[in-house]
């Protein structure tokens, strides 16, 4: 075969030591030389010059063993990675890259030995400037080396327990009504519809772009359990549509009632990055960055509404699918987890006893 059909074949040539002048061949820039099995040089002539290149690119191919290489080439080809959302996944992959970069050359015994979990911080510690990114490293790292502990890989996982630098309780941030207000204001009609479905139904912002007119049925919007984020605990969820939801769904059904529910002003379904960089426009000219809000807060947001309606936990998980206990720490951050009515009640029996 000729070598100039070969994808990725380099030369270079060199001047021997009888001055002659002579041309070798690699197998990729920077690749192993193409020889015989008996050492020689290769030229692309040779009978054997096919066979040594791809055989230097099937080596190429195999994952390195014996380093944290091996354990990242494992652990994509595991379900735990493979059955993680495509949004997840991509995230993953590039701190899979910041780690390979840094460490994917580190022995096996280095890699479970306890002094790595201080080189491993270290390496955290360097994105300390931003604490979220320097704890998602930290979870993929771990990650990764709890997989490759469950599989039998290693026998120690030194990134168990604590290493995040981010600690925040976002139970506590809700969209008050001057909120909305404010970024209904200058938002698209798209997005206050993407709004008033988040406040309705309590559901994730993937989950929302997600949505098609044939899971509503006029009274109910039902969201299937394989339509949920892959990777994580699923549920079917019914969600009673109340009137101001319901004007506002039959307003925008088109008439072939198809496809996604939430769509961007060009009527096309909203991608994740396309929603997220309108909202965050969106959100920038309503001046709320002082709010310290995120469209997340929106679920908690739902949950105190319904509570302020008069509805129990468990009608609330129901509704929202937040466990149960997420609910009740959403309730108590904002005192509505029954402890102004204990208040209320205590200070009745206060007054009964000594007043």
């Amino acid at each position: 075969m000729n070598r100039r059909k070969l994808p990725g074949v380099a030369s270079a040539t060199k001047r021997l030591a009888d001055g002659t002048r002579r041309r070798y061949y690699y197998a990729w820039r920077g690749g192993p030389m193409l020889k015989a099995a008996d050492g020689k040089p290769l030229q692309p002539n040779d009978p054997e010059f096919f066979v040594a290149y791809t055989s230097a690119h099937a080596e190429r191919k195999k994952p390195p063993s014996g380093n944290l290489f091996s354990l990242i080439a494992a652990f994509k080809s595991m379900a735990e990675y493979t059955s993680l959302a495509d949004k997840t996944r991509k995230d993953y992959l590039r701190f899979l890259k910041l780690i390979e970069n840094e460490f994917g050359t580190m022995p096996l015994s280095v890699v479970q030995d306890r002094r790595a979990r201080g080189k491993f911080k270290e390496w955290r510690d360097g994105m300390a400037d931003n604490p979220r990114t320097a704890d998602y490293a930290w979870t993929v790292l771990a990650r990764v080396l709890s997989v490759a502990k469950d599989r039998g890989l290693i026998a120690v996982n030194v990134c168990e327990r604590g290493g995040r630098l981010y600690e925040a309780d976002r139970a506590e941030q809700i969209w008050l009504d001057d909120h909305i207000k404010a970024f209904c204001k200058v938002a698209s009609p798209e997005l206050q519809f993407a709004l008033l479905l988040a406040l309705w139904t309590g559901q994730r912002q993937g989950t929302l772009i997600g949505i098609t007119w044939q899971q509503y049925d006029g009274t109910h919007i039902r969201l299937q359990p394989n339509k949920q984020r892959r990777g994580k605990k699923k549920k079917r969820i019914v969600i009673p549509v109340g009137a101001p939801l319901k004007a506002a769904l039959d307003a925008h059904r088109p008439d072939n009632a198809e496809g996604p529910i939430l769509r961007n002003t060009f009527g096309e379904a909203w991608t994740g990055d396309g929603f997220r960089a309108s909202w965050g426009k969106a959100f920038d000219r309503a001046k709320l960055s002082d709010a310290d809000l995120h469209f997340h807060d929106l679920r908690g947001t739902a949950v105190t509404r319904l509570a302020l309606s008069g509805c129990s936990t468990a009608q609330i998980a129901a509704i929202t699918g937040h466990s149960p206990r997420d609910v009740d720490e959403i309730l108590k951050a904002h005192y509505l987890g029954g402890q102004a009515e204990l208040v209320e009640q205590a200070i009745v029996k206060l007054v009964a006893a000594f007043g």
